[in-house]
């Protein structure tokens, strides 16, 4: 996975853009500074010890990729992208079934994200999912995230 990094940072890059367009300037979701730094990012995540980074592939190319880890003693999913081109269709899922089961393998029991409160396309495909707003956290401060919550159900189930 370190050699697609690369392809895990445009990614990344390209579903940002999308909800981002319009809402927040340009040079804060786009151009060279910031794909390097998420490029450093997805290094970081991949290194870590707590947490995990895995990829959606199609014929040996990365589709999606999700990462989560430990923050604050308790699971978060940091990050989870689906190339744009391969939104509804099955990949996002997949990738989300596939987190799921490593936190079961673990003994997670529930866990964390934050979504962009002008996304409603993430909260919808999260939301079926299973997640629910967490009305018992304080946003931050022009935070312009929600956050949302997931009870991992046991193995098997």
């Amino acid at each position: 996975m370190p050699s697609d990094v690369d392809t895990i940072a445009a990614l990344h890059a390209a579903a940002r853009a999308t909800y981002y367009a319009g809402r927040i300037p340009v040079a804060e979701y786009a151009g060279a500074e910031v794909l390097d730094s998420v490029r450093q990012g997805w290094i970081r995540a991949i290194a870590r010890d707590d947490g995990g980074v895995l990829c959606a592939e199609d014929e040996g190319v990365v589709t999606g990729v999700a990462a989560f880890r430990i923050i604050d003693g308790g699971m978060t999913l940091t990050q989870f992208h689906v190339e744009p081109a391969r939104w509804n269709r099955g990949t996002g899922g997949a990738l989300h079934s596939a987190v799921v089961a490593a936190w079961q393998r673990s003994g997670v029991r529930a866990a964390h994200l934050e979504v962009y409160e002008h996304n409603p396309r993430a909260q919808r495909f999260y939301s079926r999912r299973g997640w629910q707003q967490d009305h018992g956290t304080v946003r931050a401060p022009g935070s312009a995230h929600l956050r949302m919550r997931l009870e991992v159900p046991p193995p098997g189930e």
